[in-house]
């Protein structure tokens, strides 16, 4: 196909059809595939909930307050992730994150 002929209005209206078609190949795959899995799942005797269950991690709940800045106890960090901006700027300070634990 020769795109160089093609006015600016067809090839968007290409783009557009092309955009169509990818979603379309796209939900036949997914569907291809689940058809697969749950075939697999049959010939071995697992039930879909437990296949899928084994995959999923229970939420455990909330994590406790580590680290509580000492004038404002609204900043607190779990000491998970990134360290915030507070406990940073604590620490660049020459003071010790020690004295931020609760």
């Amino acid at each position: 196909m020769d795109l160089s002929n093609m006015s600016v209005g067809d090839l968007r209206n290409l783009q557009d059809q092309i955009k169509q078609e990818m979603k379309k190949r796209e939900h036949l795959e997914v569907a291809k595939a689940r058809e697969q899995i749950l075939a697999i799942a049959q010939s071995v005797g697992v039930p879909l909930k437990d296949l899928m269950a084994a995959g999923i991690r229970a939420k455990t709940g909330t994590v406790a307050v580590r680290f509580r800045h000492p004038d404002n106890s609204s900043q607190q960090w779990t000491g998970r992730g990134r360290q915030p901006k507070w406990v940073k700027e604590w620490v660049e300070g020459g003071k010790s994150i020690d004295k931020l634990r609760v």
